[in-house]
């Protein structure tokens, strides 16, 4: 059955832009800069911190002194006497947010829960992994490292998606249509001074130093976007020896946070920027594919998220995908017969980067915005994530 009582409220959500791995936000903590731009975003709704009971913080990349979890950017928010917990699941985090946030809710643990999802790509850390019986022990670069190498089975993350290209006999013609075409997609949330980001995103960002004393500087815009035409993209060569992904057809890491609340039905009024609108969130999904076969996950993820909401995919209006290769969208085109050209309208990961915790977060909140301008209806995310896993989320935009 699909879940009840969940709500987003509209507007109660917001992102920064995300900036290229060495970029603008390089210097920040990123659990810091969470609750920097969060605090600043609930000043602005004139939402009082100690209104949430609950806090989730969904993060993957350690940073300094980030053993706490959620309680630390909490306090920071000024939710000082909220308590919370950090979820992990890589680049599924923020649908597994979503998910404990909600579950709070249903189980009666919380009324309002404040999601924040953050990381920071560049300037990983460096973990050493003491020997307790000898001087030699073992390291790894957190983000790097484990992006080439499969802890299961070696691999790297680029393999998985050849071989899912292999599976369902994905070209390499295919993957840079769609990659022009998201690219193309994404040049819509531009128009007008960006005036769909900023239905959710503070521009200009002024970006503070690392001590948030002062400016250090001011950022218009996601960056690390680079000019593609289709063109360009056949030029590529595969990175792989007769593969067909190729540095045009995958996304970029990057740094960023995204956060939204969520709140039982009773709660939507006093923290809504309008009222009319209705925004619940009514089923989740989670899959696991075959090692080594990633992208495919969130096909099985979406199907058991539809049948938890009670939902046909013909039903559903709008469409966002986390898409770290353009054989993400192919693939759940092809197995679940739709429309490859028609999803992620506005931008997706392919074209804006990819800073794990917060990619899927923003995703669902341009999905939110997509369905309120075209006057409501079901959508559904879906994400892939290290592992072979895979999550998804249906929600509901309707008149109140």
């Amino acid at each position: 059955m699909s879940i009840k009582n969940v709500e987003i409220p509209y507007g109660a959500y917001w992102s920064t832009p995300f900036t290229k791995w060495q970029g603008s936000l390089q210097h920040l903590h990123s659990m810091k800069f969470a609750a920097h731009v969060t605090k600043q975003e609930l000043a602005k709704r004139d939402i009082d911190p100690t209104v949430f009971d609950s806090g989730v913080l969904g993060m993957t990349i350690n940073q300094y002194q980030s053993f706490n979890g959620a309680p630390w950017p909490l306090y920071d928010v000024g939710a000082v006497n909220t308590a919370g917990h950090a979820v992990n699941q890589v680049c599924a985090t923020s649908a597994r947010g979503l998910f404990a946030a909600a579950s709070e809710i249903v189980c009666g643990m919380a009324n309002v829960s404040l999601l924040m999802t953050a990381d920071r790509c560049s300037n990983g850390p460096h973990i050493y992994y003491p020997n307790a019986k000898g001087p030699a022990g073992a390291s790894e670069d957190q983000v790097t490292y484990n992006m080439m190498n499969d802890c299961v089975g070696g691999h790297s993350m680029m393999q998985t998606g050849e071989n899912v290209a292999k599976r369902f006999d994905i070209t390499r013609e295919e993957l840079d249509a769609v990659t022009f075409r998201r690219y193309e997609q994404y040049q819509d949330a531009l128009k007008d001074d960006q005036a769909f980001q900023k239905r959710y995103m503070t521009l200009p960002l002024s970006v503070p130093t690392a001590n948030f004393k002062k400016e250090e500087t001011v950022v218009y815009g996601d960056e690390g976007v680079f000019p593609t035409t289709l063109e360009g993209l056949q030029k590529l060569k595969s990175i792989q020896e007769g593969g067909v992904i190729t540095f045009g057809n995958q996304t970029h890491p990057a740094d960023g946070n995204a956060s939204a609340i969520l709140c039982r039905s009773e709660e939507v009024a006093s923290l809504t920027a309008r009222p009319e609108i209705k925004i619940e969130v009514l089923g989740f999904g989670q899959a696991r594919d075959d090692l080594a076969y990633m992208p495919a996950a969130p096909i099985e993820a979406a199907k058991r998220a539809l049948a938890v909401a009670g939902v046909d995919i013909k039903d559903i209006k709008a469409i966002k995908t986390h898409n770290p290769f353009a054989v993400n969208d192919v693939a759940l085109a092809k197995a679940m017969d739709l429309d490859v050209m028609a999803m992620n309208n506005y931008g997706c990961s392919l074209i804006w980067g990819h800073p794990q915790g917060p990619t899927g977060m923003r995703a669902v909140i341009e999905l939110i915005e997509e369905l309120v301008i075209t006057g409501g209806g079901y959508g559904l995310f879906t994400g892939c994530a290290a592992g072979d896993t895979g999550m998804a989320v249906v929600i509901k935009v309707s008149d109140r």
